[in-house]
């Protein structure tokens, strides 16, 4: 059973440096990023073994936040062996997360 990262500065690049990375910059108080919630959950089990699928709590690690230039969450990132190859502001249909994951891959 898969399950989603969640990412810290001391834990960051090691994660993303190899393979295919969804980041997902998110924070308790925020509506949409608990709307996708469920999504990231689904997204981690279907690509478990073939993508790290990760959280930041924005809140906690505002470095990184800062670092990445995330100014509105939810962002999404999309890195491939530790550099941002894609982007996405807002809450993402589970449809659309997977068709760019896979078009990644």
């Amino acid at each position: 059973m898969g399950k989603y990262i969640e990412l810290t500065s001391g834990n960051f690049d090691t994660t993303v440096s190899k393979g295919l990375s969804l980041v997902d910059f998110w924070a308790p108080w925020c509506g949409p990023c608990r709307m996708l919630a469920p999504v990231i959950d689904e997204l981690a089990e279907d690509f478990a073994g073939k993508a790290n699928i990760c959280k930041v709590n924005t809140d906690e690690e505002q470095d990184l936040a800062v670092k990445y230039g995330v100014r509105s969450i939810p962002t999404i990132l999309f890195m491939k062996d530790g550099e941002i190859v894609d982007t996405m502001v807002g809450a993402s249909s589970k449809q659309a997360l997977t068709e760019k994951l896979e078009a990644l891959a």
